[in-house]
């Protein structure tokens, strides 16, 4: 038996805003459905993230439509997961996925939770964000025993874990259920495969390059998807590398020989099939920024569909430098570490969490999660006497309000 595990693709997304960054994911996407259509697995996992946001355009779902009918010709099923990218943090919302199961996409969700495939368990669960940790947890203990009547496992989730993600983790690596044989994961876009448990812990990375931070992973390890074998006692996993349609090219200039590095950016581009992405860095400016920006892109706007430039004028530390030599923090983590003092977990989750979607201009999303906050660690109704409709809709209102203002006081203790 073999799969493919892939995850992250972010379809319909316009990196920079640029249609041709749109079209790059699409075409990356492509060659992956056709690159596990040659090599005749059994069936296809996607650990979520499959569309950039959970209200994908029209070119996005059409890209994947044509993706899945591929699949579906060649007989390959496939299995997928909502990522936080598809998935609306609102109650009663469904992610995009849930369109294609018509298509005979098998969307693993919070009510159906697992499937089998000949003999082999396949389970998972949607995106969680921290501040559900506790629900997260508890639906994966249920299905960690369900997976012990079976012989061959596999662990579909679409979080970040500690002991690979940093600060934004939504799991501990302890906290996840040992008995599994894959652990299909999504989230982080490089690529890493761990033993763990009773077999492979593998997020296979993202399809295209999200994110320029991500350029020392494509150097090292590309970008794409893996093969599974699972005949043996333990999983065997094989990276297939994808080409991407353009180059990401990043280089440090020094002002004082700034036209023979010019020179020799334009010998590396000139035999490119697509105009690449220029993230140039220069350094020991001495003149005016704006004559070294009109001098780079004179020589080399024609040539590249975008340049990314950063001037360190003469004496100053170049960013890179800065985030090397010190232990520099972003303003995510700058947050967490402020709020490491105020003694409250769970409000400062919630905290970072709606940092996240705040930032994103997410507001049906960060309404959402304050409302499960506060089911969760505010609503004592199950204590309480039941009463009549009209008084549970005449009450509603004030208990909200409580609560809002609770928060709202909480909120302001923190900034202060």
């Amino acid at each position: 038996m073999k799969f493919a595990h892939l995850a992250d693709t972010h379809l319909g997304y316009r990196q920079f805003g640029l249609i041709e960054r749109e079209k790059d994911f699409y075409e990356v996407f492509e060659k992956v459905i056709d690159k596990i259509i040659d090599e005749k697995v059994d069936f296809v996992i996607h650990s979520g993230d499959l569309f950039e946001t959970a209200r994908p355009s029209p070119n996005a779902l059409l890209v994947f439509q044509k993706g899945l009918l591929k699949l579906k010709g060649a007989g390959i099923p496939m299995y997928a997961i909502a990522g936080n990218h598809d998935t609306v943090m609102r109650k009663g919302a469904i992610p995009p996925q849930v369109i294609f199961k018509k298509l005979g996409l098998k969307v693993i969700s919070p009510i159906n939770t697992h499937y089998t495939q000949g003999d082999i368990f396949i389970a998972g669960l949607p995106y969680y964000p921290s501040s559900q940790s506790k629900v997260l947890k508890s639906k994966l203990a249920e299905l960690s025993k369900k997976a012990a009547e079976y012989d061959k496992t596999i662990l579909v989730l679409h979080q970040g874990i500690d002991k690979y993600f940093g600060y934004q983790y939504e799991l501990e690596i302890g906290e996840v259920p040992d008995n599994f044989n894959y652990y299909a994961l999504g989230h982080i876009h490089k690529y890493i495969n761990d033993s763990f448990g009773e077999g492979k812990l593998v997020y296979p990375g993202s399809g295209e390059i999200w994110k320029t931070s991500e350029l020392q992973d494509y150097k090292e390890n590309g970008k794409g998807f893996v093969l599974v074998d699972f005949d043996g006692s333990k999983p065997l996993v094989k990276r297939i590398k994808v080409d991407m349609p353009r180059e990401f090219i990043k280089r440090s200039l020094d002002y004082n020989n700034l036209e023979s590095g010019i020179a020799g950016i334009k010998e590396t581009i000139k035999d490119l099939d697509n105009k690449p992405i220029l993230d140039l860095t220069i350094n020991n400016v001495e003149s005016d920024t704006s004559v070294v920006y009109e001098m780079i892109t004179e020589e080399l706007g024609d040539l590249s569909l975008m340049i990314r430039p950063n001037f360190n004028k003469l004496g100053e530390e170049s960013i890179d430098e800065i985030f090397v030599n010190q232990d520099s923090l972003g303003p995510k983590e700058l947050l967490i570490e402020q709020l490491k003092d105020y003694g409250s977990d769970d409000v400062n989750q919630l905290a970072v969490d709606l940092y996240d979607y705040l930032s994103k201009d997410k507001l049906d999303e960060s309404k959402e999660l304050i409302n499960q906050f506060f089911d969760e660690f505010y609503d004592n109704s199950k204590d309480e006497p039941e009463l009549e409709s009209k008084d549970v809709e005449e009450d509603k209102p004030q208990k909200k309000s409580e609560k809002s203002e609770d928060i709202q006081v909480t909120f302001k203790e923190v900034l202060e």
